[in-house]
This record gives structure tokens, sequence and C-alpha cells, in this order.
């Protein structure tokens, strides 16, 4: 899935769930609270109480998201509807002294001994979320606000063409009054980018060119010039304007507020970024370090996001890093004897090489070479969806669709991902896949990356966690990538154990994304710990995985400008495979795999530590049977 989610407050989480399903209008997804049986003369359990302080506390941090109400689908506020999220140090520094008052309230208000099982793991859930995001909270002048893989610049645009719906003339005046809004927004955390980058908080020098490119693309066409193109705000705004029923007088006088707006607001902010970043371009020419270890507490701020991206309380930078260099000479054991499978001769740097040039390994770069890959992407997650029940017990109700990534993205997405459908289920979760270049989408990939990101691997976790009624709502959207990713990459590896990857060049597609992920844990604490220089993390990944060179380029930027991240997929399969051994020593005979996922699947995206307890206390009481 797009990862720009982090570990906040659960009942803060809101602003960050960009990649979060959004409900119909007037849906109860968006704001039920779990049921609870009382009657009118009994006085609340504590598990009804801090249920009722969870709701409370969600719908109060809603209310201050105009962004995420958006992303909701909650359409009935007009006013918010047209506003942005507030991005002040003071409304940061409100939310914080909120954080610390919800923890103080949870650990003194409530009595954990008398809840119940289930709301003891969301208290426990609500704890670290609180904590973590304090933690990261002292680092918020540490993180990259622009960069060449995500940012406002982007984000806002996607999230108004995605998710911000016209269906009536008010949705359309509130779409004009963001568009009106997103100049002062922009303006705002240009001004943050700048203040960090005086105090040398700043990406490298690479990032630049993909942050202007970006900014460009959202004012170039029509209404900013007369290139023949309609810019993409334009258009999308137009296209949801025809879409409603509204007399032509009021769609002119939309079209050119609309209008107004972009030429007054959105494109003179974008002109002042794209300014600013080639100022900053200049000011990171002569930057010697591409890691954060240069940053003003860069050491702190990496051990936070080591302990972010791990959700485990035992693990340092160079743990990380001899975990991954021991799970790659691992994993490239497993390839070799594949080569012996295939009767390659040669050296494992050959078989990489092989893999990376033959034609044969690609489809072709035309609609059908796209279509035949869509449609066979779709056959595997068909032919996996009917052997779940074997492995699984809770099954997903959402349904799921394969999509080719849209042109308006297409330039910074990435080569895969997963998109949930709505809370409510109304639409299916997506699969997407970026065909932009099929020279950077190997064929003998396609199996590991449908079970990733699709089934059961993304799309079986969140749909899973979205359709979890029994437990508050944070719990349900709160998104922890060493969870998450941790769990898609054990689907990967699940689908061996299910009998799949009987091709030998799809299962070294696995292995492949396996010591990719393994790679990973080694680059990124080489870059951000060992200060690696770029080029060595990229000759590190090279030489051991058998992505190509313009993937390998592409994520070793990404790792430098967004540090911690990248260790999360491997630290989440390596935990939930330690647990899962444990399961099965500890059981025998009586080890189920169905009851093994779903102890891992029922209670959201839980912190690592949280997650081992949980299967501690499903082997206790499956021995005591």
């Amino acid at each position: 899935m797009r990862h720009f989610l982090v570990g906040v407050s659960a009942i803060a989480l809101l602003a960050a769930c960009s990649d979060g399903g959004a409900p119909e209008p007037g849906s109860s997804a968006a704001t039920a609270a779990p049921e609870t049986s009382q009657s009118e003369t009994e006085a609340p359990s504590e598990t009804e109480r801090l249920m009722a302080a969870f709701e409370e506390q969600f719908q109060r941090e809603l209310a201050l998201s105009p962004q995420t109400q958006t992303y909701f689908g909650i359409v009935d506020d007009n006013d918010a509807y047209g506003r942005w999220d507030d991005p002040s140090l003071e409304a940061f520094e409100a939310a914080q002294a909120r954080t610390v008052a919800d923890l103080q309230n949870l650990r003194s208000d409530f009595d954990f001994d008398a809840l119940t099982p289930q709301a003891q793991v969301s208290y426990r859930f609500a704890e670290f979320v609180l904590e973590n995001r304090l933690e990261q909270g002292e680092f918020r002048d540490h993180n990259y606000i622009f960069t060449q893989f995500f940012g406002p610049h982007s984000d806002m645009p996607a999230m108004m063409i995605g998710y911000h719906r016209v269906r009536n003339a008010d949705q359309a005046d509130a779409y004009v009054r963001r568009l009106e809004g997103m100049g002062p927004q922009l303006d705002a955390l240009v001004a943050q980018a700048d203040e960090r980058a005086r105090a040398g908080v700043l990406p490298p020098d690479f990032a630049y060119p993909t942050i202007i490119n970006t900014a460009r693309g959202i004012v170039t066409g029509a209404p900013f010039d007369e290139s023949g193109e309609d810019s993409p705000l334009w258009a999308d705004f137009n296209e949801k304007l025809a879409g409603i029923e509204i007399s032509e007088d009021d769609a002119d006088a939309l079209r050119e507020a609309a209008r107004t707006a972009l030429l007054e607001s959105v494109g003179p902010a974008y002109e002042r970024l794209i300014a600013t970043m080639e100022s900053h371009a200049e000011a990171a020419e002569g930057l010697e370090i591409d890691g954060v270890s240069r940053l003003p507490r860069g050491a702190e701020y990496y051990e936070a996001q080591v302990a972010n991206y791990t959700t485990r309380d035992d693990m340092t930078a160079e743990m990380v890093h001899n975990s991954g260099l021991a799970e790659v000479e691992r994993i490239h054991g497993e390839m070799r004897d594949i080569m012996d499978q295939v009767g390659f001769e040669g050296s494992l740097q050959d078989f990489f090489a092989y893999l990376r040039e033959d034609p044969q390994f690609y489809y072709a770069d035309t609609e059908e070479g796209r279509q035949r890959y869509l449609d066979e992407a779709t056959a595997m997650i068909d032919t996996m969806s009917e052997r779940l029940p074997e492995f699984f017990g809770r099954l997903p109700q959402a349904e799921m669709d394969v999509r080719a990534v849209e042109q308006y993205r297409i330039e910074t997405a990435t080569g895969a991902f997963y998109e949930p459908g709505p809370l409510d289920g109304s639409a299916p979760g997506a699969y997407y896949v970026n065909l932009a270049q099929m020279s950077e989408l190997p064929v003998y990939q396609m199996e590991t990356l449908a079970y990733h990101e699709g089934l059961p691997g993304h799309h079986m976790q969140i749909a899973i966690s979205q359709e979890l009624d029994e437990v508050p709502m944070f719990q349900r959207v709160t998104w922890y990538s060493a969870y998450g990713e941790g769990w898609a990459l054990y689907a990967e590896n699940l689908g061996k154990d299910m009998g799949f990857f009987t091709d030998p060049y799809q299962d070294f597609g696995r292995l492949g994304y396996e010591v990719f992920r393994a790679a990973r844990m080694v680059v990124d604490t080489g870059i951000h710990y060992y200060d690696w220089s770029e080029q060595e993390a990229m000759d590190y990944m090279l030489a051991n995985t058998p992505m190509t060179e313009g993937d390998i380029r592409n994520e070793v930027r990404r790792y430098i400008v967004w540090p911690g991240q990248a260790m999360s997929y491997k630290v989440g399969m390596l935990t939930i495979l330690e647990l899962r051994q444990r399961a099965m020593d500890s059981l025998g005979d009586d080890f189920d795999f169905g009851e093994f996922h779903d102890v891992v699947l029922s209670n959201g995206s839980v912190p690592l530590t949280l997650l081992s307890e949980l299967v501690d206390a499903y082997i206790e009481e499956t021995l005591a049977e």
C-alpha cells in the first residue's frame, strides 16, 4: 500500500490516515462506537466507560481535521468540507497537549484489571500509540516536509482529485473554497520547510528535480497556460461539476470562481514553492552525508525512528543491520537452489543480470502487454481467494480489484500499492500496479506482488481491520508499518506454505522480494547509522538483489528521505514467523493455521510487542483447554 502512515495517536491519528477508507456520507461506519449492553438503571461498566472515552476522543480529533473527514467520506459539515487542516506550530502543540492529557487520563481514570480481555487489548493499544505520538512529536522539526516521494505539493491535489466528492452545488463550492485555501496552506508549509532548511534539515539534492517537476505538473495547462491540456485540478473540477444537476448560470459562476482560485491562489503558491525548492537544491549540493546523522539531533532522531518502525522495545539499529545481513545470506542459499533447479550456470550476480536483462521476463510496453499483466494478476488473486478458507478463520467481506495507476499520479507512485475501500464496505479495495514502464515490472515478481498487495496480504489485513465492529474506531484505522508491512511480507511466504509458487521463476521472484526487504534492513541502517553514501547503498543492493538499477536508485533515495520505514517489512515478517513457530512448537498437533491467523488479524494493526503478548495468551489458553 501507499505507506505514508506512521503510528500516531490512535485517538488523534486522523490527519495521518491519507490511505484510510472513506465511508459514504451519512454512513455510521466512521462514527459508530462498539456496541455495549447496559440497562438504563445500571452504572456503566469499566469497559463501557473506556469505550465511551475512546469514542469521545476520536470524535474530538475528527472534528479538528477537515481533511480526515474528507478521507472518511464525511461531508455533512459544508464549512469543514471546504477547509484544510491547521498546519501551524500552535495547532501541533495543542494536539500534543491533548495527547499528554489523554495518556494521563487513560492511566488514572480506568482500572485495567476491571476491563474485559478485549478492552484490555484496546487499552494497551491506545497506551502504546499515545506514547509513540509523544516520542515522535519530539522530532517534528526533523522530518522532511517536501520530498520526491511524498509531500503536500502532491498529497493535496491527490486528496482533491481522489477524495473530494462533488454531488451537489454546496460540495462544488467547498471544492472552490479548498482551492482558495490551497495557496495559504502551501505557503505555510513552505515556510516551515524553509525554517527547517536553515537549521540543516533538508533532503539531499536529488529530491528537488522531482518535487519541482511534480509541482510544475500541477500548474501546467489551462487555466495557467494555453498548452492545449487542462491542468489536473481544473480538469477534475470541470469533470465533477459536469456530473451534478445545477443550472448553467450557477455552474458558470462556480467555474469562474474555481478558475480565479487556481490563478490567484494555487498557481502563485506553487511558483513560490518551486522557487524555494530551487534555493534548497543549491544549499543541498554541498551535503556530504546522505543520512540523518547530519541533522541537529540526528542520532536520537534515528533511534526514535527505529522504535517507531519496529514497534519493539528490544531492537537497535545495530541489531536490525546484523539481522538483515544474516537474512540476505540465508536467502541467497535458497536462490542458488533455484538456479540449480532451472539449470543456470554462473554466479548469483550473473543470474540477477539475466533476470534483469532478458526480454522473456517482461511483457511488451504496449496496451496489450499492460492488459495482459492486469489480467494475469487478477487471475492469481482469484485462485488464492478460493484457498483462503483452508488457512484462515475470519475472512474479509470487502471485495478487491486489480487496477492500473491513474495518469495523474503515475510519476510519483511506486510500482505497486494497495488502497483500502470505504469503511462501510460499499466499494472494493484496490491493488494498484504502475504500468508506466513495463521494463520495471518483471513477470517473475507478479505472483509475490499479488499476494503482498492483495490476498492474503494488505487487503486481507486492512479489510478485516476495518470490519472489526467489536473494537473502538481508532483500533480499526490505525496503521503501523511493522505490523502491516510485516503481515504483507509474511503473506508472500505463506503463499509458499499454501502450495503456490510452483513455477521456479515465480518462486525466485518471491525470494527476490524477500532478499530485497532483508537488504533494506542493511541499507536503511547503513545510510542512517553507519553513514553509508547513496552509492554505497546502491552497490550493496545491486550486488545482493535482483532489482533493476533504476528501481534500486529510486528505492535507496526513498530510504534516505524516509528513515526507518524500510526496515519495518522484514522486522514484522520475522516477528510473525517467530510467533507462529513458537505456537507450533508449544501446541504441536493442536496448532491450527486459522486460529493463529485469527489472533494475528483480529485486533487491528497492533504494535509487535502487543502482538507477541496476544500470541502467548492464545498459546496459554489453547494448552489449558
